[in-house]
């Protein structure tokens, strides 16, 4: 049986995320919120499935560059993989930087940035619309000659060590201040200060930023404010995914000539106009924002992501394996589970009907992989009389769900 061992990582994040919780505990820090560490996991969830569909592309499209259009065959060698990885960094270097400073690259990272809290779970808000970028660039590699089995094994050990540089529990490294990204650089890279804003963009090594004059030391006494420097003021999945999006295309629709149009894709964030997202907020955030949650709500939540883990963990695991529709529906089951928990999170109003449909999911899952006559139609039962009493059933759970909260 062929098993992707690579999803044996997860529970090693999960591991370090579990540790640096209780160290914070212990020092008496809130390095974590509830809500924050929960819409930080569910960006991860959602990056890390959509990769078992796309990863391998990215080796295809390498693999084309290297085969058609390799300036060189660079062979491996000790002094070969020093330069890919030092090309790696720097080609790393310079999408990080462009991605705070073009619109449309901004649109694929901002999510990163959106978290007020700082720690291992921060590192877990990547798109898979940053993944895809971000390939883009290291298409150079190879052009320039490097193999695709090199590029992507080297990727995967240059994209563990950003993980460990997302907390606040680790001071300054000293010697390793001098070349390394370390926590305390990257704490300043997350950070909304003004003093602080578009620095220290490097991901292993910090010797690119000292070279091109993006580097800031972490000063004793400014503390880092966390966040994008206008708060997003939601936990939904989808407007987090897409709320930066949404204000450019409004942008380039109010725009009007080329140039203008072009300055709305290719230009800084900060031309983008700022009274579009209090406008696109009024229209399409309904609920209250940042709601307090009742330990049942919280109960619920943390039952709904440990499945969508759970799931996520399987799923990358027998990936070679299981058929592609059943890979699908795991794929659909996980998403509307993330939008539902940020909709809990918000406490919306809607949470049912996505309830329903997970109901449906499930149901079609058991017909045509899991054909056990009881099951089917346990679920089948349930499922009809979810939809004779809709109403009464849904008005009966958000009692539950939110009579706390509204007490």
């Amino acid at each position: 049986m062929e098993l992707n061992l690579l999803a044996f990582a997860i529970i090693g994040f999960l591991l370090f995320m579990g540790i640096e919780y209780l160290l914070a505990k212990k020092t008496g820090k809130n390095y974590f919120q509830f809500a924050e560490s929960i819409a930080n996991i569910n960006v991860g969830i959602a990056e890390r499935l959509l990769d078992v569909f796309i990863t391998g592309l990215f080796y295809f499209f390498f693999d084309y560059i290297y085969q058609h259009f390799a300036i060189w065959h660079i062979k491996p060698h000790w002094t070969t993989w020093v330069a890919l990885f030092l090309f790696t960094d720097f080609i790393w270097y310079w999408y990080h930087r462009l991605a705070h400073e073009v619109n449309i690259l901004w649109a694929a990272h901002v999510v990163h940035h959106q978290s007020e809290d700082f720690n291992y779970t921060v590192s877990a808000r990547i798109t898979v619309f940053q993944a895809i970028a971000r390939s883009l660039f290291w298409a150079v590699l190879p052009l320039i000659g490097f193999s695709p089995a090199m590029i992507t094994s080297l990727l995967l050990v240059h994209g563990l060590y950003p993980f460990f540089i997302h907390t606040q529990t680790i001071g300054k490294l000293g010697i390793f201040e001098y070349f390394m990204v370390t926590p305390s650089h990257h704490r300043v890279h997350h950070s909304s200060n003004e003093e602080y804003l578009d620095k220290n963009y490097g991901d292993v090594l910090i010797i690119w930023d000292k070279l091109f004059g993006t580097f800031v030391k972490e000063k004793d006494g400014v503390a880092c404010v966390f966040g994008l420097t206008t708060p997003l003021k939601s936990y939904s999945f989808l407007w987090q995914q897409f709320h930066f999006a949404l204000e450019l295309f409004t942008a380039f629709r109010r725009t009007k000539g080329f140039k203008g149009k072009w300055k709305v894709v290719f230009g800084k964030p900060d031309d983008i106009d700022g009274n579009i997202r209090p406008e696109l907020e009024k229209k399409w955030l309904f609920a209250p924002a940042k709601a307090k949650n009742t330990k049942f709500q919280r109960i619920y939540i943390v039952a709904q992501t440990t499945i969508s883990l759970v799931l996520l963990f399987f799923t990358l695991l027998f990936e070679k394996i299981i058929p592609n529709g059943l890979a699908a529906l795991s794929v659909l089951f996980i998403l509307l589970s993330l939008v539902n928990t940020g909709a809990i999170l918000e406490q919306r109003k809607w949470i049912f009907y996505i309830e329903y449909i997970r109901m449906m999911v499930i149901l079609v899952t058991f017909i045509f992989y899991f054909p056990h006559l009881y099951a089917i139609g346990t679920i089948f039962f349930a499922v009809l009389l979810v939809t004779l009493y809709f109403r009464t059933l849904q008005q009966r759970f958000d009692r539950v769900l939110f009579q706390r909260a509204n007490s």
